[in-house]
């Protein structure tokens, strides 16, 4: 990763400082997947009034995100299709400061991204317990799906990363992945060196990242880490809305593995 990426140059925020200012648990996500040295000529630009999020000195953090579907892949078919009543269940990690999170994420009906999470045991990271399945199940049944789906639920996906946070002036946020892995249940992994997602999420409009990015000729690619994770490591699963990135980065990634 290059400094830019990990947060070098940029002025400290502290999480409390970020929360406050740009919580976002309701928002619109932009994605873009581009080169890393892309995205850190992109973000230098910004390094006057942007500042990076720093726990215990540290700007970049590993993640470990752990999803979970059913036998038929409910959740990964309602993402694939872009149904609007869809979700993602996870149990997020952050490896580096401690703690874990279950988390449920779904659309709203003018398309924006809401979370809803619940502090977790890491050493239950792999499963959902009684207490998680409860939880998971009032709100699917809050969204109009069938909570007995939690029944059904078991690990499927398991994503790490590093991840660096910006505040930015306007006071949006955006992340920056790298070092993107995905694994399956099986052990089968796939790297995508050399890449980096950023994401911005504001309240709404797209933001000065966003402008940016646009003009630098990259637009949201639409990539999902479930999603597009689970197409590249089950080739059995339709995977249309990612074809043109798993043609892309994710093959490259392949030819060189």
């Amino acid at each position: 990763m290059t400094a830019v990426l990990s947060g070098t140059g940029f002025a400290p925020v502290s999480l409390d400082e970020l929360v406050a200012e740009a919580e976002l648990l309701t928002r619109v996500d932009r994605k873009y997947l581009l080169p890393e040295d892309e995205a850190a000529e992109i973000i230098a630009s910004f390094t006057d009034d942007t500042r990076v999020l720093e726990i215990d000195g540290r700007r970049e953090f590993s993640y470990d995100s752990v999803y979970f579907d059913t036998d038929d892949d409910l959740a990964y078919r309602l993402t694939a299709q872009r149904r609007r009543r869809r979700f993602k269940l996870r149990t997020r990690t952050y490896v580096d400061t401690g703690g874990s999170f279950l988390e449920l994420k779904t659309k709203s009906g003018r398309g924006s991204t809401v979370k809803r999470r619940i502090p977790y045991d890491t050493a239950d990271r792999t499963r959902l317990t009684p207490e998680g399945g409860a939880y998971v199940a009032q709100l699917l049944d809050d969204e109009g799906h069938d909570p007995a789906i939690v029944d059904q639920l078991h690990p499927s996906l398991i994503s790490r990363y590093r991840r660096t946070t910006l505040l930015l002036s306007c006071g949006s946020r955006a992340t920056v992945d790298t070092a993107l892995r995905w694994s399956d249940t099986d052990g089968e992994t796939i790297d995508l060196p050399g890449f980096a997602i950023v994401e911005s999420k504001s309240a709404g409009r797209p933001g000065a990242l966003d402008r940016a990015l646009w003009r630098a000729g990259h637009r949201p690619s639409g990539i999902s880490k479930f999603g597009t994770g689970t197409a590249a490591l089950r080739p059995d699963l339709p995977d249309n809305k990612w074809s043109r990135t798993l043609r892309g980065p994710f093959a490259l990634a392949e030819e060189l593995s």
